[in-house]
This record gives C-alpha cells, structure tokens and sequence, in this order.
C-alpha cells in the first residue's frame, strides 16, 4: 500500500459536508493511492460515516481548513496545480488533463457546488461530459469518476511501480501502520521509532529513525 501512495495527488473538499459523501471520497482516494487529502469547512470539525469508508480513514488523512486561501496555499507551496470540478463556462473535459503532474483536485458542496472563491483560485476548471436530463452527479461519484482517470494516466506512466515518497516518510508510516498503539505511546513521549527489519519486526541495538 505505502509503495503506492501517491504524494503529489490529492483531493480538496469545499465544503462537502454530509457524511457518507466524505467516507466515499475518502475511500476512493485510498483505492486510487492518496493518503493525505483536504476539507475546506466553516465548521470546526467534520464526520465520517465507518461503513461508507470501509476502513480506508484507518490509512488515510483529512486536513482541515477553514477557509480556501489557507488550502490553496498549501496546494501552491507543494507545486500541485489546483483543478476544480464544476459544469459553469469554461470548463475543459476532465479527461484532458495530465493527472501526472502533480495534481489537487477540488470538489464542492452537495448544494451549492465550488464557491466562487475556490472558482477564483484554481488553475483550471474541468467538468464531465454528460448528456441527459441532471446538471451534475453526486460529488463523491463525480470524485470517483475523475480520480480513476488519473490513475490510469499515471499507472500508463508507471508512476505505481516506483516508491512516490521519500524512505524516511516511507519508514515513519510503515512503522505507524504495523504498530500503531506503540507508536502513539512513542509519539507522546517524543521518542524516536526503533527500525524494523525486513519481516517487520523490531530491531534491537539499531539506530531509529525520528517519528
């Protein structure tokens, strides 16, 4: 799983704010690779339903933000360019884009769709082409939709078969998902992880790298 992440991918959510909505996106991230995805919301926390997530929040993680400059910030410092899903004018079918960039994809709320601020900010605004009676799908199908075209893109490209993260991230989070409730207790205490050999297993006497 952690050979997959894909760190330069990930998902913004504008104030998508009802529960089964996130679980599923959260769950398609983990399915396409992404770890660490984003939620833009005014209030001060949000919730997930378990069963809709399957167990993908176990390895996955939700920054908050509680506004978009503050999102698109972070977007921008890490070199993703930033793409809305909306249906207004100016939109480019989602499938031309090069997902293999490093990419933030932002959807919006259930009613309301993208904010006029998260609009304003993006590079680019894509859409899905449809042609029946309904405006727009149900934001975490439409999620679902434009985050499997990027992973064919970038599975084409092989960026599945290479490690996408940096060995000491690797290490941390290997060591946090094989042994988690040890390494809260090191984490509380500031201590450094111990190395785990090639089986998983603790080593003794080695030098362990920082949590």
């Amino acid at each position: 799983m952690l050979l997959h992440r894909q760190r330069d991918l990930t998902v913004v959510m504008d104030n998508v704010n009802k529960a089964h909505n996130l679980s599923a996106i959260i769950r398609s991230c983990d399915v396409v690779g992404i770890g660490e995805l984003h939620a833009i919301s005014y209030r001060k926390s949000i919730h997930t339903r378990q069963d809709a997530a399957a167990g993908a929040s176990r390895w996955t993680t939700v920054n908050l933000y509680h506004d978009v400059a503050s999102a698109y910030s972070r977007m921008s410092a890490s070199g993703m360019q930033i793409l809305v899903a909306t249906n207004k004018e100016g939109c480019v079918d989602f499938r031309s884009i090069d997902y293999t960039l490093p990419t933030a994809i932002v959807v919006g709320a259930e009613w309301d769709g993208i904010s006029e601020a998260a609009l304003s900010g993006a590079d680019q605004a894509i859409c899905i082409p449809m042609f029946g009676m309904v405006e727009s799908l149900n934001v975490s199908v439409a999620t679902g939709i434009i985050l499997f075209e990027a992973q064919r893109q970038r599975a084409d490209k092989g960026m599945y078969s290479a490690p996408q993260m940096k060995q000491e991230c690797f290490e941390r989070m290997l060591f946090e998902a094989t042994y988690p409730r040890l390494a809260g207790e090191l984490k509380q205490k500031g201590a450094a992880y111990p190395s785990l050999d090639q089986n998983g297993e603790i080593q003794t006497g080695s030098t362990p790298p920082q949590p």
